[in-house]
């Protein structure tokens, strides 16, 4: 496999993506203030923001309402990335509006492009196809290269008081999220048999039983994929668990199958996939109580002891009709 593909799998399957896409490592660095009120080593984490120089305004906002909500107090870094060279006036501007530290970096063309074994002619065919049959992002050939991490224009409405990263290390949390959804079906006829076939071949990497997830993806027993998955614009995820080799493993089956190309796999339910059947249910978190909106969805604590925090119309919530709700 080649690292561009490592790399690209690493991000398209289980990366994450909260406004920033929010990574972190077991390991300690300082002294912030956890849940519990209590000083601990802080975590080894970082907001990773894939963003083009003119997308300011819009990473401007977000940070703007990051630092405001959270980071101000616990002074996590920023990695910008970017397919071209950030300018001078990006990286002042950027720089500015946070006292952590920032990092700029460029992602080179050869981690973009098609792996060896797909065949772009046939996958041009496909996009026209879905596109033809109106298939929401069908005809992008973009969205197959794209998944952002930091999120331009999205609102953050809960002060959060503690620090998350140490949070997810102290409860062994390995993923956590904010909205579950169902998928356009349409979009990813093969995905379910192809990870089923997956399962089939490595059944040790499968959690079964009362701790499983798995339920949570079908409705018939597992003939078929109901849909539902994570939304990846918030997600916070463990890099551990991104880089082990069952993930990897995960990624470098579904992507010799050219799904990404020849329909229109998202990321959101491919590393759901992987969530669901690798993760105990006691490793994925449910953040209720961070209001968060990517539009056209929102989430919105409802409960009223967290709403004090929160500055959102509760009426908005998505998850109140979420069909997929039933996980948290």
């Amino acid at each position: 496999m080649s690292k561009r593909r490592q790399t690209l799998g690493i991000q398209m399957i289980a990366a994450l993506t909260l406004f920033m896409t929010i990574a972190y490592l077991l390991t300690p660095s300082s002294d912030p203030l956890s849940r519990d009120g209590k000083p601990h080593g802080r975590v080894k984490a970082a907001f990773v923001v894939l963003v083009r120089n003119s997308d300011f305004d819009g990473i401007r906002a977000s940070i703007r309402q990051m630092e405001d909500r959270f980071n101000r107090k616990f002074h996590y870094p920023y990695v910008f990335l970017n397919d071209d060279d950030f300018t001078e006036e990006f990286k002042t501007f950027t720089s500015s509006l946070t006292e952590a530290d920032t990092f700029y970096g460029k992602v080179e063309e050869s981690m973009w492009g098609y792996p060896s074994f797909i065949n772009q002619t046939y996958a041009a065919e496909c996009r026209e196809d879905m596109a033809r049959r109106e298939i929401i992002y069908g005809g992008s050939e973009s969205y197959r290269h794209m998944c952002r991490r930091l999120e331009p224009e999205v609102n953050y409405f809960c002060d959060i008081d503690y620090d998350v990263f140490q949070m997810m290390k102290d409860n062994g949390y390995k993923y956590g999220w904010t909205i579950s959804l169902t998928e356009y079906m349409n979009t990813i006829p093969t995905l379910w048999d192809t990870a089923v076939k997956f399962w089939k071949k490595y059944p040790d990497y499968v959690v079964l039983g009362k701790d499983s997830l798995m339920q949570w993806l079908t409705d018939d027993d597992f003939e078929t994929y109901n849909g539902c998955h994570f939304w990846s614009n918030f997600e916070i995820g463990s890099l551990d668990f991104l880089r082990s080799e069952k993930y990897i493993k995960f990624f470098e089956h579904l992507d010799e199958t050219g799904g990404f190309f020849y329909e229109r796999w998202g990321d959101a339910p491919v590393h759901s996939l992987a969530v669901a059947s690798m993760l105990r249910r006691d490793e994925v978190h449910f953040f209720n109580d961070i209001g968060y909106k990517h539009n056209p969805l929102m989430h919105c604590p409802t409960e009223t002891y967290l709403q004090k925090n929160c500055h959102c119309p509760k009426q908005e919530n998505f998850g109140m009709n979420s069909l997929c709700l039933s996980i948290a």
